[in-house]
């Protein structure tokens, strides 16, 4: 039986296994799907169980997309570009790290028909997956991306990507269409933004890439300031959708069932 991995620290929020044993159940694959807690120094093991073939596959989540990087053999142009790991796998004799985040991210807004050409985009955390909605930004036509971070030092290597990103300071606000919460603050139920939702208006898309749980306090007062919202759920669905094609070489279907399943929880 093949098996495959999510990994990251912490874990116990995940989805995935749940998501991607549903697929490998209902196209009759061998295999099985677990999520796993790590801490870095486990990273160069984990990678050499691909590459003696114990594991056939791993979803890498935070905090450890760019991390994972030195231990691979290869990687594909988008994750070089990204320097940003979600999804490995081995193809001969090489392990090599891909980036399906920016996939995910376009086909999420594809999913509820938001056009981003000429918008002004506001981006709060510079962490593992921010290079990736990035790269799906820029070629998607925006007309200014702005960014902030609690680590001021952090958000300007960003500029790396894109060098006319603006660096906003924590905590400040600009005109934007879509503000996009980046960081893990929502995971715990105590976690708060610090960010003023009124100066922002009305009718913006607030998107929140943490999908579990489904509505994040930065989602909950952007609904109070008269907002439209979106979690990271087709975001998480649609990389997810990604890595299967990548390791099964089978597309799955994204229907009214797996939203179903994923809204147990």
């Amino acid at each position: 039986m093949k098996k495959f991995l999510v990994i990251g620290n912490p874990i116990k929020h995940s989805l995935s296994p749940k998501l991607h044993n549903h697929w490998i159940k209902e196209h009759k694959i061998n295999a099985i799907y677990e999520k796993k807690l790590l801490k870095k120094d486990d990273l160069k093991n984990i990678i050499k169980e691909v590459k003696e073939e114990k594991i056939q596959g791993i979803n890498v989540t935070v905090p450890f997309k760019k991390d994972v990087l030195s231990f691979l053999d290869q990687q594909t142009p988008k994750a070089i570009l990204t320097q940003s790991v979600n999804t490995i796998f081995k193809e001969g004799d090489a392990v090599i790290g891909d980036n399906t985040d920016i996939g995910g991210f376009e086909l999420s807004l594809k999913h509820i028909n938001y056009e981003t050409k000429n918008k002004k985009i506001f981006i709060l955390g510079a962490g593992g997956v921010v290079p990736s909605i990035i790269l799906a930004l820029k070629a998607s036509g925006v007309a200014k991306i702005y960014l902030s971070n609690r680590t001021k030092e952090k958000a300007e290597e960003l500029k790396k990507i894109d060098k006319n990103i603006d660096i906003v300071n924590w905590g400040e606000t600009v005109d934007s269409d879509i503000i996009i919460n980046a960081t893990s603050l929502g995971l715990k139920p105590d976690d708060e933004i610090n960010l003023n939702f009124q100066r922002f208006g009305k009718n913006k898309l607030f998107y929140d890439v943490i999908y579990n749980p489904s509505e994040t306090k930065f989602l909950k007062e952007a609904k109070k300031s008269g907002n439209n919202v979106e979690n990271g759920k087709m975001m998480f669905i649609y990389q997810a959708k990604l890595s299967f094609e990548i390791w099964h070489g089978v597309k799955p279907t994204v229907d009214e069932k797996v939203l179903k399943l994923l809204n147990n929880d």
